[in-house]
């Protein structure tokens, strides 16, 4: 069920994509050829008597496509056909062209606003408070050998509340202990269960100080609050504008320094990881909690999808939008042919790097 459910957010993403380009072409009045939900063999198809436009559905639900007559035309084949693309105002087509990534952008908007209007926000509290955890274990150390690890939150140390909205009370708990006073027994939130930990610190000379051999962190205290009506909309930009700009810089790290390359992943990774993370949300917090991540998850591939098609690489809506600029400041359009078997060139690597990708993806799921 949550395999069908992300192929469905993937699907979503692009259907919705590829009706901008749709709409946009209804309104600049250029004639579309096809659009197709989907991809492959043709399950169902009509044809609009009206616009001469082919409807379809396909059997492999992972996406769609709006094709226009002319369109990568390398042969020349149609260039005298007045349904031709390359025929129509620049202008007009730039904007068929850009409402694509616009659409995964307005959805993206959408999705947040509606979810802050029924979630809400979540703010640090007024009172300035934290919540410590274990960010680090040390490789040798009195926590390694009882066991703790990164991620654990000390609830209570001999009964003691450690989570009192200070990080003071767990660390000089710690670094008050003395050697008569046995063993620290510790209460652990780990993974949503509680475990029990007897830790013995250690005398550490550099810092005069009794240590269990962890680093501490602390998370500040939040609560979640309701926006009103036209708050949602002001958060929902919020949220909107930083994910874009998360992506935009992981995507600058990933060109400029390799970062995040391990990461990437094709239609398989993407469908295992919204998966997992939907499954994991229901286990944990309920349907509730799968809808809002499915929600969140939506939004931010939407946006990824949006930014990616306006880069400049050849098959990309941003390549198109490029030779439209070329044409702007030339006068006169790029034949053409060479524009199509620029595309086409693109397209044909892309599709390569996805099949690279994929054969990625398979070979993790079975490790």
């Amino acid at each position: 069920m949550y395999i069908i459910l992300a192929i469905l957010l993937l699907a979503i993403l692009i259907v919705v994509h590829e009706f901008g380009h749709f709409m946009a072409a209804r309104a600049m009045k250029i004639d579309v050829r096809e659009f197709a939900v989907g991809f492959g063999p043709k399950l169902i198809g009509w044809k609009s008597k009206k616009y001469e436009t082919t409807f379809a559905v396909r059997a492999i639900p992972m996406g769609g496509y709006c094709s226009f007559y002319g369109e990568d035309d390398a042969t020349g084949v149609s260039k005298d056909d007045p349904r031709n693309f390359g025929k129509h105002n620049v202008w007009k087509r730039m904007f068929v062209i850009l409402m694509g990534p616009v659409m995964n952008f307005v959805l993206a908007f959408a999705v947040a606003t509606v979810l802050i209007w029924c979630t809400g926000v979540t703010v640090p509290t007024e009172k300035e408070e934290y919540d410590p955890f274990i960010q680090e274990v040390m490789a040798a150390g009195p926590a390694h050998d009882a066991g703790m690890k990164a991620g654990d939150q000390v609830l209570e140390i001999n009964g003691k509340d450690m989570l009192d909205g200070t990080m003071e009370t767990l660390l000089g708990t710690i670094s008050s202990w003395k050697e008569e006073d046995g063993p620290l027994h510790m209460t652990i939130l780990r993974g949503g269960e509680k475990v029990q930990a007897d830790v013995t610190p250690a005398w550490n000379e550099e810092t005069q100080k009794m240590q269990i051999g962890v680093y501490i962190s602390a998370y500040r205290r939040t609560e979640t609050v309701r926006t009103g009506f036209f708050g949602g909309f002001r958060e929902a930009w919020k949220l909107c504008t930083n994910a874009g700009g998360a992506i935009l810089r992981a995507l600058k790290n990933l060109v400029t320094k390799g970062e995040g390359l391990e990461d990437t992943a094709g239609p398989v990774g993407i469908v295992s990881v919204i998966s997992s993370e939907v499954a994991g949300q229901v286990a944990q917090g309920g349907v509730g909690a799968g809808v809002s991540t499915f929600a969140q998850l939506l939004l931010l591939i939407s946006i990824n999808l949006g930014l990616m098609n306006l880069l400049p690489i050849p098959g990309l809506d941003g390549s198109r939008l490029v030779f439209g600029i070329i044409e702007v400041i030339r006068g006169k359009p790029v034949p053409q042919e060479k524009e199509a078997m620029v595309h086409l060139i693109g397209m044909g690597l892309l599709l390569a790097l996805m099949l690279f990708f994929t054969f990625r993806d398979v070979m993790r799921l079975f490790q």
